[in-house]
């Protein structure tokens, strides 16, 4: 045994005498000078490896407006001419050979739907209506064109059109979160009579045609027969609950807390207070991966249901109940930079960083509305913030956002999915996380107590 400690001194003295430290030692003597009689070395500085303690309203304020600019920059709203690239001025003279003129992200499109969300949130918290304008000027434009579109294709059967996700939706990713996206958008000025019979046909598709397996729950048939796939609680469940805000038809809600009891029950997995991405029905064993982003979807959809339901509606007390649940796995799967794995559960999977604004979003709100405690829970969600805000480069786009995804039953499908600042996911979470942490820090401002983030 003492031959082992004098090995163990002479390797640490050899590391002192070469100039290479080990890692963990190396953070703690190469940040401050001084001893323990000379200087108050718990108050050294770390080197972290993102901002920490440095949360302010202006900073939040400079990355969401990076990012406005950017996107109101390569998203535009207008038609052309497939052929000839001029623009179309007039929307009742397009036809089958017109298009929304090409940018960096469809304007039509699941992602995008978080992202109108994002913009509206983000416009409320900073009072700058730039933000709530982008949603508003394309929403109306695409009820617009979908306006023009409907009475073409009566007359020029199966033409092709701009608008075919919202004339004939042929999946939940056509319909969910645009829905949800355009219910608030008529919420905050825009023009109802062009927006609403979209909406409409979108829940028309979600309540009637969405295949569904025989006890009622949305399911899809890829990429194995009766599957579910976690993602479609996001797809599905914000545009019903607040198709019942806008209505007043709580039919809508009780659909809805349906459908999450249902995939919770098959999918959450309370050991972990994790869920699984996919489920398929007679598979056995299944094996579970703990995608991170679908996790977000997760926990975005039971932040929407709190939002929509009536404080006493019956079934809300379990939403709430399975948030904390959520909310307290994910804590503890927190990376040291403040960003969630790829698979959370898996600490060699890369950093990701839409997940991690949609955490960052979820908890801030929930904190905010007073369902979780700012004490336990505010300081991480600073951490989040701050490490969200360095993927956002000096034009603002987001880096470091996992592409696509669909579903798979190995590791490696996952480990390797590729991260592009093209990634439409990134941006509306980051649009609302920033929102929400702006409120965040008004509501429970934070102090400094011996180096540590204290929330009020």
């Amino acid at each position: 045994m003492n031959n082992l400690c004098n090995k163990r001194a002479l390797i640490v003295i050899g590391f002192f005498c070469t100039g290479i430290l080990p890692l963990s030692v190396s953070a703690q003597y190469m940040t401050g000078k001084g001893n323990d009689a000379t200087a108050p070395l718990h108050l050294m500085k770390p080197a972290y490896t993102v901002p920490y303690g440095e949360t302010t309203p202006q900073k939040v304020t400079a990355v969401l407006k990076r990012v406005y600019q950017y996107l109101n920059g390569v998203t535009p709203f207008q038609l052309v001419d497939k052929t000839s690239s001029q623009v179309v001025n007039d929307i009742h003279t397009a036809n089958s050979n017109t298009i929304f003129k090409p940018g960096d992200f469809r304007l039509l499109s699941y992602e995008w739907g978080v992202t109108y969300t994002g913009m509206l949130e983000a416009g409320a918290a900073t009072g700058d209506t730039s933000f709530t304008n982008y949603t508003l000027n394309r929403v109306n434009f695409i009820g617009a064109v979908t306006n023009r579109y409907r009475k073409y294709v009566q007359e020029n059967k199966g033409a092709a059109t701009p608008v075919r996700s919202v004339l004939t939706p042929h999946a939940l990713d056509d319909a969910g979160a645009i829905a949800a996206s355009m219910i608030k958008a008529i919420r905050n000025g825009a023009d109802a009579t062009l927006v609403r019979p979209m909406v409409d046909n979108y829940l028309t598709y979600i309540m009637t045609k969405e295949f569904r397996l025989k006890d009622g729950t949305l399911a899809r048939n890829r990429p194995q027969p009766n599957t579910l796939w976690l993602d479609d609680l996001y797809m599905s469940l914000p545009a019903i609950a607040q198709m019942g805000v806008l209505t007043g038809n709580k039919t809508y809600y009780t659909e809805a807390l349906k459908q999450y009891h249902q995939f919770a029950s098959r999918m959450f997995n309370k050991e972990k207070g994790l869920y699984m991405h996919g489920w398929v029905q007679d598979m056995d064993p299944h094996p579970q991966f703990h995608w991170a982003r679908a996790n977000g979807w997760a926990l975005m959809t039971k932040i929407e249901l709190l939002d929509a339901l009536p404080d006493n509606y019956p079934g809300r007390s379990e939403v709430l109940q399975m948030l904390k649940l959520h909310v307290a796995g994910l804590a503890e799967r927190q990376d040291k930079t403040g960003f969630w794995h790829q698979l959370l559960d898996k600490n060699d999977s890369y950093l990701e960083t839409s997940a991690t604004a949609i955490y960052a979003y979820c908890i801030a709100r929930a904190i905010n509305k007073g369902w979780l405690d700012a004490k336990a829970y505010g300081p991480m969600v600073l951490l989040a913030w701050n490490a969200v805000s360095t993927q956002v480069t000096e034009n603002g786009q987001v880096q470091n956002t996992c592409v696509g995804t669909g579903m798979g039953f190995d590791p490696a499908f996952y480990y390797y999915r590729p991260v592009s600042n093209y990634a439409a996911h990134g941006y509306g979470p980051l649009l609302l996380a920033g929102a929400e942490i702006l409120r965040l820090l008004q509501k429970h401002p934070f102090e400094l107590n011996d180096s540590a983030v204290q929330m009020k």
